[in-house]
């Protein structure tokens, strides 16, 4: 069939919106009409090469939309239904999936490096014959797209799209290392460095928890401000004099520490405002080459854990529904978190919004 979609030619852009040919879906495959993409860094780190992607590319990753065609032996799915993409898909029998983990899932991670989908197969076609390289296994800027059946989770038909999305990628990272990473629970004195859209979803699940303090820290003013809004107890400027100002607010340092910038320099400043017997959480991706130094001697003396964690450390199967069973019940207000809704040819203006720090999440509906 035919469609469009937002292509990315080489490093540094531009995307262009391009006729795209799509093949049907392949055995254990759905074809997905798009209902709403988010911008995410990780498509950002993509456009401006600190992630290194086979290119040409359609980027987009935190998807929701209906299915409208369902490949052989793609079990549990018919047309009609509406479905939350992951940016991981997992094969279900690996190593690695076996263990519950199935976000560290081999044939998935393999298959995202190459661009291609599990199967191994390209499904995207430009004119000229050239097959554009998949996404994460999604390629979400567009307005259809075939993907393996491993990366949808069936979502409720009345949820808004734009809404359903935001579970794709935002709410497991943060939600998911908040809950599942983090563990935190009752009573606990959290802090969050970098407010976008993983981020204020951390912040929400930390709440959500029962977290006695919720210490937010930002660049921007406006984040912090809605931080504070979302329920935030405290909201403090990056910056040289964040750390202190973690400890003196916390008294001594936050039990459970949340970092969602990808930059080392702010990933040390998060553990350094850990409390002693805490725990530092990171789920940015910084440059490959970038390095982490820390004091060796605190992870002993102090019993401090660092630890990272990839999709919030989810089963999309198992926490999509019950985050979004969260959002229903009033916890999860992630619809704050949306700060615009872009046509498919406007993703390029919506990108430098969101690298000067402008937006939380926007999404495409194309």
């Amino acid at each position: 069939m035919r469609t469009r979609g937002a292509l990315l030619r080489e490093v540094g852009g531009p995307l262009e919106v391009v006729d795209l040919e799509l093949d049907p879906p392949g055995p254990g495959e759905l074809l997905v009409r798009v209902g709403a993409t988010g911008l995410c860094h990780s498509d950002l780190s993509v456009l401006d090469g600190s992630r290194v992607r086979p290119l040409p590319m359609v980027l987009g990753h935190e998807t929701a939309g209906e299915v409208l065609e369902v490949g052989e032996g793609a079990a549990g799915f018919a047309p009609g239904d509406h479905v939350v993409l992951s940016f991981v898909p997992a094969c279900g029998a690996c190593r690695r999936c076996a263990a519950g983990r199935p976000a560290l899932c081999e044939p998935g991670a393999a298959a995202n490096r190459d661009g291609a989908l599990l199967s191994g197969a390209r499904r995207l076609r430009l004119p000229d014959g050239t097959r554009p390289h998949h996404h994460l296994g999604v390629s979400g800027f567009a307005e259809h797209a075939v993907v393996s059946a491993r990366s949808a989770t069936k979502a409720p038909v009345d949820l808004p799209f734009e809404v359903a999305a935001l579970f794709g990628c935002a709410v497991l990272t943060g939600a998911g290392a908040v809950l599942h990473s983090a563990r935190v629970g009752p009573g606990d004195v959290v802090a969050v460095f970098g407010l976008g859209g993983v981020g204020l979803a951390a912040l929400l699940a930390a709440r959500a928890a029962g977290a006695a303090r919720i210490v937010a820290v930002d660049l921007v003013a406006g984040k912090r401000e809605l931080a504070l809004s979302l329920g935030a107890t405290d909201a403090v400027a990056a910056g040289p004099d964040a750390v202190e100002a973690v400890r003196e607010l916390t008294g001594g340092g936050a039990e459970k520490v949340v970092d969602t910038t990808g930059v080392p320099a702010a990933l040390a400043q998060a553990y350094a405002a850990t409390a002693p017997g805490g725990t530092t959480v990171t789920v940015g991706l910084p440059h490959p080459d970038r390095e982490l130094v820390l004091p060796a001697l605190s992870l002993v003396a102090e019993e401090r854990t660092l630890k990272g964690s990839y999709l919030g450390s989810c089963v999309p199967g198992r926490d999509v529904p019950r985050f979004i069973a969260l959002h229903r019940a009033g916890l999860l207000p992630v619809e704050r978190l949306l700060s615009g809704r872009l046509a498919l040819e406007e993703v390029g203006a919506g990108f430098d919004r969101l690298a000067g720090g402008e937006a939380v999440r926007q999404v495409v509906v194309p």
